[in-house]
C-alpha cells in the first residue's frame, strides 16, 4: 500500500488531468448521470476538506487570524484589484446579459473551499488561508451586491441570496473543520484518531481526483451551448494570468512583504473562484438568463485545469528564498 501511495504522490498532476478528462468523457457519454454526479459534489468536497483540515494543526489556524499582513494582502487582492479585472473582462460579453451576469457572479467571489487543498499542494500557507476563509465568505456576501450594482445595474440585486453562502460556510468549512479538530484531539490519546489521520493523509490524491465529478455533472449542459460559451474560455484564461500577476507582483511581492508560503496562498486565492457556491445563485435566475449558470460552470472547468498547472507553476514563480 505504501508503494501505491508513493506512486500517486509522485504522479499527482497527470492523475488529476486524467481524472478531469475521465469526468468530461463520462458526462458526454452518459449525460443522464449528471444529476447523480451533481448531488455528489458537496459530499466529495466536504470529505476532501476534512482530509485537508486534518493535516493542519489547529494552533496554526489560530496564529493565522493574527497575521494582519496576510489578511490585508488577501483582502486587497480579492476585493480591490480582482473586481477591477472582473469588470474589465465582463465588458467583452456585455452584449449578452446572461453571460455578463454569470461572469461577474463567479469572478467577484473568492473561493473558500478547495483553494486550501491546491494551496497546500503547492507549498502555500494553508493554515493562514483556512483562517481567512470565514472572513472571505463574509466579505463576499457583503460586497457582491455592491459590485453587481456598480457593474451590472440595480436590476441585478434581486438575484443575490444569502442562503447558498451560509450553507456553504456550514457544510464546507464549519462541519469538516469541527470534525478534523475532534479527530486531532482524539489522536492525542487514542490510536483510533491516529489511524484516521493516517488514512486521510494517504487518501488526499484519490480524493482530489474525485473533483472530476464537477466536470462530469456539467459538461453535457455546457456542450449543448458550446458555441455561445466558447467566447468565455479565453476570458477565464486571461483572468488566471492577470490574477497571478497581480498577486505575485503587486500585493504579495511588493506591498505586503509576505513570506513565500503566504505569497503562494495569496496567488491561489486570487485565481480560485467560488463557483460551487455561486452556482445556486445562477441557477435561481429567470429562464431568460439560463446561460448564466453555464457561464459559472465553464469557469469552474477552466479553473480546475489551471489549478493542476499551477501546482507546478507557482513554486517556480514564487521560489523558496535561500
Amino acid at each position: 500500500m505504501s508503494g501505491l501511495v508513493t506512486w500517486w504522490d509522485d504522479h499527482q498532476v497527470p492523475l488529476y488531468l486524467a481524472a478531469i478528462l475521465a469526468g468530461g468523457l463520462l458526462g458526454l457519454v452518459a449525460p443522464a448521470a449528471a444529476p447523480t454526479l451533481e448531488h455528489g459534489i458537496s459530499p466529495v468536497l466536504a470529505l476532501l476538506l476534512f482530509a485537508t483540515f486534518l493535516g493542519v494543526p489547529l494552533t496554526e489556524v489560530g496564529r493565522g487570524f493574527r497575521d494582519t499582513h496576510f489578511l490585508g494582502a488577501i483582502g486587497g487582492v480579492n476585493f480591490v484589484l480582482i473586481p477591477l479585472a472582473a469588470y474589465g473582462l465582463s465588458r467583452f460579453v456585455a452584449d449578452e446579459q446572461g453571460l455578463t451576469l454569470g461572469v461577474l457572479l463567479v469572478l467577484l467571489t473568492p473561493c473558500i473551499d478547495y483553494v486550501i487543498v491546491f494551496t497546500s499542494l503547492a507549498g502555500g500557507a494553508r493554515a493562514r488561508l483556512l483562517a481567512a476563509a470565514p472572513l472571505l465568505m463574509l466579505a463576499q456576501m457583503l460586497m457582491l451586491p455592491v459590485y453587481l450594482l456598480l457593474f451590472a445595474g440595480p436590476e441585478t440585486l434581486g438575484v443575490v441570496e444569502v442562503a447558498p453562502f451560509v450553507e456553504a460556510l456550514l457544510l464546507l468549512i464549519v462541519a469538516p473543520l469541527t470534525a478534523a479538530g475532534a479527530v486531532q484531539v482524539l489522536a492525542r490519546n487514542h490510536r483510533t484518531g491516529r489511524v484516521v489521520e493516517g488514512v486521510m493523509a494517504r487518501a488526499m490524491v484519490p480524493l482530489m481526483a474525485t473533483l472530476a465529478v464537477v466536470i462530469g455533472s456539467q459538461v453535457a449542459a455546457v456542450g449543448s451551448r458550446a458555441v455561445e460559451l466558447a467566447r468565455l474560455v479565453p476570458l477565464y484564461a486571461a483572468f488566471v494570468v492577470v490574477a497571478v500577476a497581480v498577486a505575485v507582483g503587486v500585493i504579495a511581492g511588493r506591498i505586503a512583504h509576505l513570506d513565500v508560503p503566504g505569497t503562494r496562498a495569496v496567488v491561489f486565492s486570487g485565481v480560485t473562484r467560488n463557483s460551487l457556491v455561486v452556482l445556486p445563485l445562477a441557477l435561481a435566475l429567470p429562464g431568460s438568463l439560463d446561460i448564466a449558470p453555464l457561464a459559472v460552470v465553464t469557469q469552474a472547468m477552466v479553473e480546475l485545469v489551471a489549478m493542476v498547472i499551477m501546482i507546478r507553476l507557482v513554486p517556480h514563480l514564487v521560489p523558496m528564498r535561500r
